[in-house]
């Protein structure tokens, strides 16, 4: 219908409802008043797009996945479910209310530490000593200062020895000490964490697990053989002015690969470090509640891994949280696929699942507890968020049950002919800049002598 004769129409119901109100002082508009209204924009409300976003066989295909778990004795209260496509849902279930989320909860924490840092910041790991070196020996403790690298695993410190070695570095007669946050192979006590160092610096002291990793360096990589004669000991920071002489800082990956290892095997001991780091698990929820506009009613956080049935958030929640970090990784040329697990690429958490190809997904398992959130692309709907959260006892059948209602919902809308810019990921772990035990992540000091301050 043409604007005039939308014009011409509402003058008519206008006179008609005065007559019928009663009214003799009605005076017709000028239609010429009407033309400088913008109508288009009505036709674009909220209430309209949700209409038409509206899609009643997903929403069948969610109740039946719904009714089978009834069916299956399990409490339908229990269970939750959120899809979305664009800002709206499609179908839903207990959306609103807060399940125990499991490793759901790392999303939360991959937003924090993200918001946080940034996904090019580097944790450091500064390596000095407290006495001379002569003839390749050196004579007094070799310092390391930790500032709470999550991924410091085998191959880092095999890295980090051949560093020391090129140093000349090859006999320590004191001992090792520790100051501040560091952790080896996700053992986060210090002392415990240390004498993984010692071994991790000398292949003579290598487990078997350390050979394996090892094995994974590019080859002809040299294998550290320095000895440290003394004890671990863990010092206080301000004993840092022991310090003579500053050799190597060691930087981590960048916090997205950290995130993207964290997420893909789902580890407690990481995600664990990253929140206590970001202030505790209130300073992860309230991230979370800020930045994706999360109610803080349907998010109740005792830690950052997820670990506890005390941790939940709902469905609804999880999805909200998701799209913040889509949001909040596009200034950087990344998206959500580049911090968590994508299906057919990555292994971790999602072997043996069945789930839509390219879906970028976060899973969750407790013993009572099965959860699956994340985003697939489709060919009629685009990218599709949601989240799943099941409790049952039986855990295999719950994935099985999730993996085939993502499955479902493809085909009803179909699976996409290419993949979309926003679910292309760009980070692949231990390739490239992203790889473990890389040398160039070693940085020789030159300001030796200078103190770094605690």
């Amino acid at each position: 219908m043409r604007r005039q004769e939308l014009s011409s129409l509402l003058i008519i119901s206008l006179g008609f409802l005065s007559l019928l109100l009663g009214r003799s002082d009605f005076r017709p508009l000028k239609a010429t008043n009407l033309e400088t209204i913008r109508l288009q924009p009505q036709w674009q409300s909220a209430w309209i797009i949700r209409l038409s976003a509206a899609d009643p066989e997903a929403e069948a295909i969610v109740q039946q996945y719904i009714d089978s778990l009834s069916g299956g004795g399990l409490s339908t209260s229990d269970q939750g479910v959120w899809v979305q496509t664009g800002n709206y849902p499609i179908a839903k279930h207990q959306q609103s209310r807060p399940l125990s989320a499991a490793s759901l909860t790392k999303i939360a924490t991959t937003l924090a530490a993200l918001t946080t840092w940034g996904p090019d910041y580097q944790f450091e790991t500064l390596v000095g000593s407290s006495g001379p070196l002569e003839n390749g020996v050196l004579r007094g403790n070799l310092v390391v200062k930790g500032s709470g690298d999550p991924f410091f695993v085998w191959e880092e410190a095999i890295s980090l020895g051949n560093a020391l070695q090129q140093l000349g570095i090859q006999q320590i007669k004191g001992n090792l000490v520790i100051i501040g946050e560091f952790a080896m192979n996700f053992e986060t006590d210090p002392i415990k964490a240390g004498e993984l160092l010692r071994q991790g610096l000398n292949a003579q002291l290598w487990p078997p697990e350390a050979w394996t990793q090892y094995g994974t360096l590019p080859i002809n990589t040299a294998q550290p053989k320095i000895q440290i004669s003394g004890s671990i000991i863990v010092q206080p920071p301000e004993t840092i002015g022991q310090v003579s002489t500053w050799l190597i800082r060691h930087q981590s990956l960048s916090l997205a690969a950290l995130l993207k290892a964290m997420n893909i095997y789902s580890n407690n001991a990481m995600s664990e470090m990253m929140a206590a780091q970001v202030g505790g698990p209130r300073a992860v929820m309230s991230k979370a509640i800020e930045l994706a506009d999360v109610p803080p009613s349907e998010i109740r956080l005792i830690n950052g891994s997820g670990l506890g049935e005390e941790n939940q958030i709902s469905p609804r929640a999880v999805v909200k949280m998701l799209v913040a970090l889509q949001r909040s990784l596009k200034p950087h040329g990344l998206n959500v696929a580049d911090l968590l697990p994508v299906a057919g690429q990555d292994l971790g958490t999602l072997i043996y699942r069945q789930l839509p190809t390219h879906a970028a997904l976060k899973t969750g398992s407790l013993a009572q507890v099965s959860s699956l959130a994340g985003v697939f692309p489709t060919r009629d709907r685009g990218l599709v968020w949601f989240s799943i959260i099941n409790r049952g006892g039986d855990i295999e059948g719950l994935r099985a049950k999730q993996d085939k209602l993502l499955n479902t919902l493809q085909q009803h809308w179909g699976a996409a002919s290419s993949l979309p810019t926003g679910l292309t990921p760009t980070l692949r772990l231990n390739q490239g800049p992203h790889r473990l035990g890389e040398p160039k992540r070693n940085q020789k000091f030159r300001n030796e002598g200078k103190r770094v301050e605690g």
